[in-house]
Parts: C-alpha cells; sequence; structure tokens
C-alpha cells in the first residue's frame, strides 16, 4: 500500500488501525479506473464461459440479451449501494463494516469473507496454470512425462503442475506486492488488452467461419411463450450471483475513487455497456466454432488449442492468462488482504495479509479441493451462502439504520462509548441476523433438485417425497446414496490436466480410497471395456469428442453405480461419433446395467429401453413400454413431438 496517504489521528486505537486501514488522505482515482476494475471481472475465462453458456438455454438471441441487461442493471444498482459507505469514509469493508457489526464484531464477516476468497484464489491459480500446462504441452510435448502424477507427483499434483502453479502464484504475487498503484495500472492495462485480442479473435473466426455460417442461437430455439419465463429469470439469477462476490468485494476499490459520481459512471460503463458488448464478442467467437471446428467450443483456452497459427495460441493463451490473474488479484487477493489485517492491524499489514491468503492457498491444495464436488460442496457453498446476508446486512444497516452518516472516528476507537462499540465491541443484533439468514440457504444445498413428489429408490435405499414433511437423509448417508448413481453429462467434463487413465482412477482413489495399483487395474479393464486401451496416457485433448465421451463412461463405471445416468450424451458429438457412444451404451444394456437416458436419439430408445417417459415442462405426459409410446403413442403432444423424427424411427 503507498504510505504517507492516510489519516492517523492520535485518538485511533493502534488494535483498530494501521496505513492500510486508516481513511485516505487523498482519493485518486477515476471513472475509468473503476471501468477497468469490472472490466477485470468480466473478461475471464468464467466471464466468457458464463456469457457463452447463457445464449445456449435455448432462448431466442434478444431473449438472452434481455435477460443479460436485466441482470447486469440489478447488479449495477446493488454495486453503487455498496460502493458508496467506503467511498465516502475512503476505508475498506472490513472497516465499514464495523459501524455494523462493532468494531470488534467486524471480524466476523471479514473472516468469512477472507476464507472464501483464499479458497477461490487457489483454485483460480489453479486453473489459470491448468490452462497455461496446456499451451506448455501443446508446444513441448516431451516435457509430458513430467506431467504424470503417478510417476512424477507430490500432494496430488504432477511436478509439471506444481511448476505451472507456482509461475502463476509468483506472478500474481509480484503484482500484489508493488503495491495498490501498480494493480490499479494492471488493470487498467488488461481489460482493453483482452478486448483488443478478443475483437481479433473474433475477426479471425468470422473470416475463417464465413458469417453466413454462423448462428447465435447457440443449440437451437428450444422454449417459446410462458415457457420463456422461468429460462430467462434462471439467466438473470445467473449473472446476478456471477457478481455477488466482487459485488461485495468493491467497496474495497471504490475507497480510492474521488467521488461517488465517478464511481457510478465507471460502474454504468463497466457493468451494462461493457458486460453486453463482451458477451456478444462471445457468443460470436462461440457460434464460429461450430463451422469452423465442427463443435461448439465454449472453454476460450481448448479454442485457442485449435487454432493453427502459432502466434495467435500464445497471443490467445497469455490475454486469457493474464485476464485470469486480474480477476483473481482484484476479486480474491485484495479483499483477504483486507480482511485479515483487520484482525489484527497492529501486527498484519494489508501485505502481509496478501501474503497470509497466498500462503494459505497452498496448503489447501486447491487442486484436490476442485477434484473433490462433495469438498467444494459442503465448503464453498456453506460459506457462500453468507455472501447474500453479508451484503443485504450492511446495505440496511448504512441506508436504512444510519441514513447514510457515519462517524469515521469511531470506526477506530475501543472506546466504551463509542458509536460502535456496543456490547464489548460486538453488535449482537447484526450478529443474530446474519445466523438465520444464512441458514436458510445453507439448508438448500442438500439436494441439487427435491422432487414434488414420488420416491427414489437405488440401490435398496429410498427416499420418499410427499411434498410436505420430506426428511432428507444426513449429509453422509446422502453422499451415499448418490454414490450409487453414476453420471454421465454432455460436455464430458474430464479433467484437461490428466491422462485418460488418471481420469477413470481419480474417483476411485479420492472417494472409494482404492489402492492404486487396484484402481489402475480397474481402469484399464473398464478402458479396454470401451474400446480406448490404447488411449491410456493420451491426455483429454488429445482425443475426439467420442472418445472423450467413452472416457466419461469408464469413469462413471469406475464407481460401481447400481444406476447409470445420461444426459444427452451423445447431443454435444459430431453425428459421425455418436454411434460410437451408442455402441458402448447398448453394451451395457445387453448386461443387464440399469439406466435412465434423457436423449433425443429416438430410434436408439426405441431398440435398448424398457420403458420410455415423454416429459414436457416437468409433467409426465406418456409412459410405457416403447411399442406403445414410440411406435402408437397415445397422446397429441406425444404424437406431436415425434413427428419431428419420423424418418429416425422408421
Amino acid at each position: 500500500m503507498e504510505k504517507h496517504n492516510a489519516i492517523i489521528k492520535p485518538s485511533y486505537d493502534d488494535r483498530l488501525t494501521n496505513e492500510d486501514l486508516a481513511p485516505l488522505r487523498k482519493q485518486s482515482w477515476n471513472s475509468y479506473n473503476i471501468f477497468a476494475f469490472w472490466m477485470s471481472e468480466v473478461h475471464s475465462v468464467g466471464g466468457y464461459i458464463t456469457a457463452g453458456s447463457l445464449f445456449a438455454l435455448g432462448l431466442s438471441s434478444w431473449q438472452v440479451l434481455a435477460a443479460l441487461l436485466i441482470g447486469i442493471l440489478i447488479v449495477q444498482f446493488f454495486a453503487n449501494l455498496v460502493a458508496k459507505p467506503s467511498q465516502v469514509t475512503s476505508v475498506p469493508y472490513p472497516v465499514i463494516c464495523r459501524s455494523t457489526f462493532g468494531v470488534l464484531g467486524a471480524n466476523i464477516p471479514a473472516l468469512i469473507r477472507g476464507l472464501i476468497a483464499v479458497a477461490w484464489y487457489g483454485i483460480q491459480t489453479y486453473l489459470a496454470s491448468s490452462a497455461f500446462l496446456l499451451i506448455v504441452l501443446k508446444f513441448f510435448p516431451e516435457t509430458a512425462i513430467y506431467a504424470d502424477i503417478r510417476q512424477y507427483g507430490f500432494a496430488g499434483l504432477s511436478y509439471l503442475g506444481w511448476a505451472a502453479f507456482a509461475v502463476m502464484w509468483v506472478l500474481q504475487a509480484i503484482v500484489f506486492w508493488t503495491g495498490m498503484e501498480a494493480i490499479r495500472k494492471f488493470i487498467d492495462w488488461a481489460g482493453p488488452a483482452v478486448y483488443v485480442v478478443m475483437f481479433f479473435l473474433a475477426a479471425w473466426l468470422i473470416h475463417k467461419a464465413g458469417w453466413s455460417n454462423i448462428d447465435l442461437n447457440l443449440g437451437g430455439i428450444k422454449y417459446s411463450g410462458a415457457a420463456v419465463i422461468p429460462v430467462m429469470l434462471n439467466a438473470i439469477a445467473l449473472v446476478v450471483s456471477y457478481f455477488s462476490g466482487p459485488m461485495l468485494n468493491f467497496g474495497d476499490f471504490s475507497r480510492y475513487c474521488k467521488d461517488y459520481k465517478a464511481v457510478k459512471r465507471g460502474t454504468f460503463w463497466g457493468l451494462p455497456v461493457n458486460f453486453l458488448g463482451f458477451s456478444l464478442l462471445t457468443v460470436v467467437c462461440i457460434a464460429a466454432t461450430l463451422p469452423l471446428y465442427g463443435k461448439l467450443i465454449t472453454d476460450p483456452v481448448e479454442m485457442v488449442s485449435h487454432i493453427d497459427n502459432t502466434v495467435a495460441v500464445v497471443l490467445g493463451g497469455l490475454t486469457f492468462m493474464i485476464a485470469t490473474v486480474g480477476i483473481n488479484i482484484v476479486a480474491n487477493f485484495v479483499s483477504p488482504a483486507f480482511d485479515f489485517s483487520n484482525v489484527a492491524p497492529k501486527f498484519i499489514s494489508w501485505r502481509m495479509g496478501g501474503l497470509i491468503a497466498a500462503v494459505g492457498s497452498i496448503f489447501i491444495t486447491p487442486w484436490n479441493l476442485f477434484h473433490n464436488p462433495q469438498m467444494i460442496h459442503y465448503t464453498l457453498d456453506i460459506l457462500g451462502s453468507f455472501i447474500g446476508p453479508l451484503f443485504g446486512i450492511l446495505i440496511a444497516d448504512f441506508y436504512l439504520v444510519r441514513k447514510q452518516q457515519v462517524i469515521v472516528d469511531d470506526l477506530f476507537s475501543m472506546d466504551r462509548n463509542g458509536a460502535y462499540w456496543y456490547r464489548n465491541g460486538y453488535n449482537p443484533r447484526a450478529i443474530m441476523a446474519l445466523i438465520p439468514s444464512a441458514l436458510i440457504p445453507m439448508r438448500c444445498i442438500n439436494l441439487l433438485t427435491i422432487p414434488d413428489a414420488g420416491v427414489v429408490d437405488v440401490g435398496g435405499q429410498s427416499i420418499i417425497f410427499d411434498g410436505k414433511n420430506t426428511t432428507l437423509p444426513k449429509a453422509r448417508d446422502l453422499a451415499k446414496f448418490r454414490s450409487r448413481t453414476g453420471m454421465v453429462f454432455q460436455h464430458f467434463n474430464l479433467f484437461p490436466h490428466m491422462t485418460v487413465q488418471q481420469n477413470v482412477m481419480e474417483g476411485m482413489v479420492t472417494v472409494l480410497k482404492t489402492p492404486k495399483q487396484e484402481a489402475r487395474a480397474v481402469a484399464d479393464a473398464l478402458l479396454q471395456r470401451v474400446g480406448l486401451s490404447d488411449r491410456a496416457e493420451a491426455y483429454p485433448s488429445m482425443l475426439s469428442g467420442g472418445q472423450k465421451q467413452r472416457v466419461a463412461i469408464a469413469r462413471a463405471l469406475a464407481m460401481k453405480p447400481a444406476v447409470m445416468l445420461f444426459d444427452e450424451a451423445t447431443s454435444a458429438l459430431d453425428p459421425e461419433l455418436v454411434g460410437e457412444v451408442l455402441n458402448v451404451i447398448r453394451s451395457l444394456a445387453a448386461e443387464g446395467m440399469t439406466m435412465i437416458l434423457v436423449t433425443h436419439e429416438i430410434a436408439f430408445a426405441r431398440e435398448v429401453a424398457d420403458q420410455v417417459i415423454f416429459m414436457r415442462d416437468g409433467v409426465v405426459v406418456e409412459s410405457g413400454p416403447p411399442a406403445i409410446v414410440i411406435d402408437n403413442p397415445q397422446k397429441e403432444a406425444t404424437r406431436s413431438f415425434l413427428s419431428r423424427f419420423k424418418n429416425s424411427v422408421q
């Protein structure tokens, strides 16, 4: 942090004060700096994938744009609300929280926010290092042996993976350590740099694919009429939830802005204008991959890896890594630095707080956290359920209770007569408001979707849903229940830094605690079963779509499920690759495996299914044997649907 830019009065208690937390002597950021801050939040691999995914929801382009606009306007509104308390007092988030939670109680929201940021900082650094590793392997394939965790690995990561993680970790630490002014200069440059490359990338893809071959309705239009409304609401909620973390952190940056009008101008250009522009560029790039590469590629790193121009690959790869570094520093580095400094200002400076966060991100081994969905589910989801309440309590207190009035000097006072001493430095009302408001969303993360009514029975264990008094199993029993199902998704979801064999082994070793030698033997047998024994040492980037899906099937079978679930397992494949996946599913049916398939492969469903269920808008329209539902449907809705596939079922 820049020295001598803090106002520290003699009355300020050193247990609450240091140069990094104290009010600023000079606030110099302008609208462009705030604009660049939001560009760093938007211009990332996550932002790219999020924006692109909205265009694949089955809505028309104008409906998606409307949902984007509504969602980002909501974000803009709340971002401006949370920016003002810190801007007018020139103090960071944990300090302004002292007015709400008490001068000591503010450590509660600070530590919660800090822990969330440390976990995500580690995961984002790991993901950025994975992108870097893919580029290294593309240009130096001879180093692939050091990416083999079985031969060269430590603490769940290969030696090459450790090297890539270390490079990204050090680069981010260097930018952070040079201070807030250097961070400002970095994000001022990084956001526009991504735009420049995105424009060139979009132009190159359009030139190669041909504008007439590009359809901006990714995945086609699936909804019309009233059915559009819940999908649009879901898209709006997705936009707002994506920005929930940056909104909570915004005060750490708005404190540097010279006035509140500059904050609002920068937020306007950085959110609705910039987000819509970036989203349009994103969807053009994604849509162009279909005619160019035969499939939709939503991951920008994978898209860049397909380009046959070496300079473009290097430039594109480095740009997306810089973008990821930018959002990681802004969202997950600066904020925990303030949070940990707030715990003990006398001993922990802003830089030391950042170092604690960075070192902590190593010790949580984020690659293991990322590869264990249950661990992420029960740590980050639970911690994340506090974000909304922390935001809401601060905003309600500042605007409704305090009428936008804060006594800045009392934020740094341990005087029992101070405005924010409350009860021994803690505000019981704020803390009591936080607990129930966080517990409610925490109870909603136990099931992916809770049925309205019915019975789910897997392997002899049943859960009954009556719509009123459903009692879910305990977390451990629920996890055991879920482990009896194997799921194969549309888009493979293979770990890009692992070989085919390692992908199949991972669940057995991590979840089932199978010895590695035994897991390797099972993986080899399953790969032979799906016809990929010769690809065991290959990485996913070296496989076709059909091969990737067969690996995903082998990985699911490795967990010894009682039921296999296939969610449109062939929809993302080229037509010539669909057959190889269907052959594997056909062989599983012949062996007696219980399977539930969501599919539009009508002829295949008629061939292998015992029961067919036709659903529309979440309601069962018709069910029965294939000979009835497919060959002789009784309902008009079923007949209308099947008429689209008349040629495929003959």
